[in-house]
């Protein structure tokens, strides 16, 4: 694998910040990731927006696409990914400590939004005075924050690449979330003021997550049971992949913060106070390359050719695949294809 020269960074915002709901955070810290090295006219950078429990160093969770060659080559990009708001991966979130209390949030941490995410992004882009960027890139709520800033700061992205996303949370995805949290509130330790709290109620929530993200197709092809059947007729190959999927969170996430999330992520709406959700995708000025999975439960390829249909210069590609949602994670050969050919097409005045 190609060395990757990157960096973790902070960057405070020392003055209240105001969420969407009305309450305030009384300062900001924001964890990011760069690859690569800023070119002197800040023209090649390349901005990715991460997904629900990701964090900023994006070589860590999209294997095969921070090297030399691929669609994020560090040796051609300047490459960004900043942790959101409300995680439990360096940006402010409910493990952070209130400043006003001296204590973590925990549970007290205010309500957040996709645009408040993208709001805080947008004061570190100005932090490091980046005023335009070659690419945004995001998948599943990376694409919803992507949109956001598409409409937010049309100026702001020449190029936008959308996977496996939607313009708004739909009821099918909120169901999902709310029967998470339901699983997270039966844990009675859910509540209390550690970071242990809720973990196993998050393990179960995980677990259910696990089903709209892969699918019966996915499921049925990574998981049967072997020809010869086992001894006893209640083993599953299928039962600990779900525990291990679920412990596999909970050893790396925080409860409070995944609840946040999963409510952040019912808030999408790109039409909320801009009329409709196709008057918002139609002042989008960026090229857009939509990219949909075949499987995929949460945004089937209808919901992404709707964005597809009312962005005004956009391509949208199905990438054929039985892994659902997650196919953006483990297609990534194909992915890679689709994405260079696009940046072949538009971006080739970077050597």
């Amino acid at each position: 694998m190609h060395h990757i020269s990157l960096m973790e960074h902070y960057y405070n915002y020392c003055k209240p910040f105001v969420l969407e709901c009305g309450e305030e955070l009384p300062s900001l810290q924001i964890t990011y990731h760069t690859y690569g090295t800023l070119s002197s006219q800040k023209d090649n950078v390349v901005w990715v927006c991460h997904a629900l429990t990701a964090n900023s160093d994006v070589a860590d969770w999209w294997q095969g696409t921070v090297e030399k060659g691929k669609f994020l080559d560090p040796d051609k990009y300047f490459v960004v990914c900043a942790n959101i708001l409300g995680s439990c991966y360096g940006s402010t979130g409910p493990t952070s400590v209130n400043p006003t209390t001296g204590e973590p949030w925990y549970g007290d941490f205010p309500l957040v939004t996709i645009r408040d995410m993208v709001r805080a992004h947008q004061l570190l882009a100005q932090h490091l005075g980046i005023h335009s960027v070659k690419m945004l890139i995001g998948s599943s709520v990376g694409g919803f924050q992507c949109l956001e800033w598409l409409v937010m700061e049309p100026d702001f992205a020449q190029n936008a690449v959308l996977i496996a996303t939607g313009a708004q949370a739909y009821p099918w995805g909120v169901a999902f979330n709310e029967s998470q949290r339901m699983a997270i509130e039966t844990d009675p330790t859910f509540g209390e003021r550690h970071l242990q709290a809720g973990l196993s109620g998050m393990a179960t929530a995980r677990s259910i997550a696990l089903l709209s993200y892969r699918g019966g197709k996915a499921y049925d092809k990574t998981q049967a049971d072997p020809a010869t059947p086992a001894e006893s007729p209640f083993h599953h190959r299928v039962l600990s992949y779900q525990r291990y999927q679920g412990e596999k969170l909970r050893r790396r996430f925080n409860a409070y913060s995944y609840y946040r999330l999963l409510q952040a992520y019912d808030s999408h709406h790109l039409g909320r106070g801009r009329g409709s959700v196709a008057e918002a995708l139609q002042s989008i000025k960026a090229r857009a390359l939509l990219v949909s999975i075949s499987s995929d439960l949460l945004f089937p390829p209808s919901d992404v050719q709707f964005i597809a249909d009312h962005i005004p210069d956009s391509r949208h590609f199905t990438i054929d695949s039985d892994f659902g949602h997650d196919g953006f994670l483990v297609e990534s050969e194909k992915l890679d294809a689709l994405i260079q050919s696009f940046i072949n097409r538009q971006l080739n005045n970077l050597s």
